[in-house]
């Protein structure tokens, strides 16, 4: 692990992946949302409305997820202090931040004609926007310090809280009574949707997935990237005022 934590091998392998993964993820994600969007059929009680959750439940699943990989970045950094472990989550923050943003705005959308209003309390909704405000809590504590370090430990440990959250986020719909319908997919048994909608729906948060991934890791590079080019312009302020003294 600590060899791939290794900033300049991880220029070198992210430059390589980097590519593939967002070609393929472009891809299958455009792929995935027109098979969603135009040819798989409407539900019968939902009609055409339900054709937004080719993209609400991937950004759902990735809003969990990307959290899911903050707080195991920020568990490295604090056990092993890997190199890239701070920038990693740091990176994280933002897009995951869009992410559930776009989560808690397409599930409005889909709920104001199905439940009659743009937004409820309920256990789900609130759990979410819950999860909303870590990411933007983590975001913002990592940049409140000078020393970045201190930043960096305060927001592990703020990421590391937060986790309780997620299961709230994922079994709200079975332990509180709530307007939205429980997960029409899961580990424990069959899924409840058709075939039909289910495959342009992996698929869908497949290529999202990728997409994500793809984002994150080049934010990443950029962030390595930026460090790099800092400690150079302080080693050469360095130097200059060194040879400038008599």
């Amino acid at each position: 692990m600590h060899r791939f934590a290794n900033p300049g091998q991880f220029l070198r392998l992210s430059g390589r992946v980097l590519p593939w993964l967002f070609w393929s993820g472009g891809l299958l994600t455009a792929i995935s949302v027109a098979w969603g969007l135009l040819f798989a059929p409407a539900d019968w009680q939902q009609g055409e409305m339900v054709r937004i959750l080719y993209m609400h439940v991937p950004f759902a699943w990735l809003a969990s997820a990307g959290y899911f990989s903050l707080a195991v970045c920020s568990f490295i950094s604090l056990v092993w202090r890997h190199p890239l472990a701070d920038l990693a989550a740091m990176e994280i923050g933002p897009v995951g931040a869009g992410l559930t943003a776009v989560c808690l705005a397409t599930g409005s959308l889909w709920g104001k004609p199905e439940w009659g209003t743009w937004w409820v309390w309920d256990a789900r909704l609130t759990s979410v926007f819950v999860l909303f405000l870590l990411y933007l809590g983590h975001i913002a504590l990592v940049r409140a310090f000078d020393d970045p370090v201190r930043g960096y430990r305060a927001g592990s440990i703020l990421a590391l809280i937060g986790v309780i959250n997620l299961p709230i986020v994922k079994f709200s719909v079975n332990w509180w009574n709530t307007l939205h319908q429980p997960a029409s997919i899961s580990l424990a048994g069959a899924p409840t949707i058709a075939s039909s909608m289910l495959w342009p729906l992996l698929s869908s948060a497949f290529g999202f997935t990728l997409l994500f991934t793809a984002i994150t890791v080049a934010r990443i590079r950029a962030a390595v990237m930026e460090r790099r080019i800092r400690s150079l312009l302080m080693a050469r302020v360095s130097s200059s005022v060194y040879a400038a003294d008599p």
